[in-house]
């Protein structure tokens, strides 16, 4: 039953998406974060849904032409077209590459041309706020889950599983839950209704739970890290960090002996087969850059390749250390497409934070930005989680991250838009100009950014 009425649904949607690309990208993000067709049972789980979503919603989109222009002419999106040029060079390049790594790299292009779709298409703030919605709604989803079934089962679950795609494993899930909690607050902070405030600060506890469950030990440290970066920039840090330490001490208190026991490996990893599988991996991915430092082993090759660069692999039919994925997005760039690829991705980074702090600093020069800063905090600290759980994980290529990027540039062109309207935001020390009153969060943003819903008045207020 559940088959039929995920694929109806998602059926019926597709003329909207030809006819409105919006909802389309609307779609693709409920289907790639909350992963509705997991959900389901049987046949709804095998057909690829979002490639099918995205074809229809890039037609749409170029056979209209009414939604302004495909993607936002910016450093960043040139690197990322940089970057899905390298990583093809590198399968060409590479002596091993086969229909796998085909057929990832046409995974990893779906995901580049979503987040350059992403920053042309969202080009208001209505937009803006209705995918960040959707967004965060999917991950607050599996929070509320993962928490209550956390609590319910006295913490007795182990190693909890994403629901499937780039949160199937529970690494990976982890990261993109660290991702999750600064959305969950902000977008807590910046809604005006009650009832979807209270329920966004509910949820960030019963995600924490979520990411102790997945027993991901880059998962607690990029948690730690996020946690830490919320709260040094709340508006009263001493209370943040009196309340997070109380939070700490109920957490230890409260966590199960097998998880201390998981999370105590990280200062003994000298001790753990999995924390020097990592080393071994971070090792011979440097033998592997270093060896092929233009354009790398070949995307999606490390696997394949561990065995020439790592003696004990070589010597023996399985090896000491046996053969591993890289565990280290930044090292899995590196060795599979380059030095130029690793420097570009960085930069990336680099330049989505720089984006952020400027736009917080132009802000904090005039009123009423409140929710312009509270963006900035929420895109700069998801960015940190990513950076900080990417050192353990093999997830360059993380749907999320690209995904992410594109909205700060989005959010970044928005923010500058509106901040040059002197009337609406005034110098600070000034006393004259006018607000208009912004629209309310929530479902009600969602249809009106898609078209589909009441528009709210904008006139002024004196």
């Amino acid at each position: 039953m559940r088959d039929i009425v995920v694929s109806l649904l998602i059926l019926g949607m597709l003329p909207t998406c030809f006819r409105k690309p919006f909802v389309g990208l609307l779609l693709f993000s409920l289907l790639a974060y909350m992963r509705l067709q997991d959900l389901t049972w049987g046949f709804a789980r095998e057909v690829r849904w979002s490639f099918m979503v995205a074809i229809i919603t890039f037609a749409g989109f170029f056979a209209s032409r009414r939604e302004g222009r495909f993607m936002v002419s910016e450093a960043r999106t040139v690197i990322m077209i940089l970057l899905a040029v390298l990583v093809g060079l590198s399968i060409l390049t590479s002596r091993d590459s086969g229909a796998d790594a085909i057929a990832l790299y046409t995974e990893y292009v779906k995901i580049i041309l979503i987040a350059l779709f992403t920053t042309g298409i969202v080009a208001t703030r209505d937009r803006l706020r209705a995918i960040l919605w959707v967004i965060t709604l999917s991950f607050a989803f599996y929070g509320l889950k993962g928490g209550v079934a956390g609590i319910l089962s006295g913490g007795s679950i182990r190693i909890l599983q994403g629901p499937g795609g780039m949160l199937r494993d529970n690494n990976d899930f982890a990261l993109a839950m660290c991702m999750a909690l600064p959305m969950l607050w902000y977008t807590a902070r910046s809604e005006r209704r009650d009832i979807l405030r209270r329920f966004l600060i509910f949820c960030v506890p019963l995600a924490m739970i979520t990411i102790t469950l997945t027993y991901s030990r880059g998962g607690f440290l990029a948690m730690g890290v996020t946690t830490l970066l919320l709260i040094w920039r709340s508006r009263n840090r001493v209370a943040g960090f009196a309340l997070g330490g109380l939070v700490l001490v109920a957490g230890v208190l409260a966590a199960p002996e097998a998880y201390k026991d998981r999370i105590s490996t990280i200062t003994t990893y000298e001790e753990d087969a999995s924390a020097m599988a990592r080393l071994y991996s971070w090792r011979t991915a440097g033998y592997m850059a270093l060896a092929n430092p233009i354009l790398g082993v070949g995307y999606a090759q490390f696997e394949e390749r561990y065995r020439d660069y790592e003696p004990a692999a070589r010597d023996s039919n399985l090896g000491e250390h046996g053969v591993h994925v890289a565990h280290n997005s930044y090292l899995q760039v590196w060795a599979e497409c380059g030095t130029i690829a690793l420097l570009l991705y960085l930069t990336l980074v680099f330049l989505s934070l720089y984006d952020l702090w400027r736009v917080r600093a132009l802000a904090r020069k005039r009123y009423r930005t409140s929710w312009i800063e509270n963006y900035c905090s929420m895109f700069e600290a998801s960015l940190v989680a990513y950076l900080v759980g990417s050192v353990f994980l093999n997830r360059a290529h993380f749907d999320l991250f690209y995904h992410w990027v594109g909205l700060i540039v989005a959010f970044g062109i928005i923010a500058r838009r509106e901040l040059t309207d002197e009337e609406r935001y005034p110098e600070r020390g000034e006393e004259r100009g006018v607000l208009r009153p912004s629209s309310p969060g929530g479902f009600g943003a969602i249809g009106r950014a898609a078209g589909v819903g009441p528009r709210v008045a904008t006139g002024r207020l004196s």
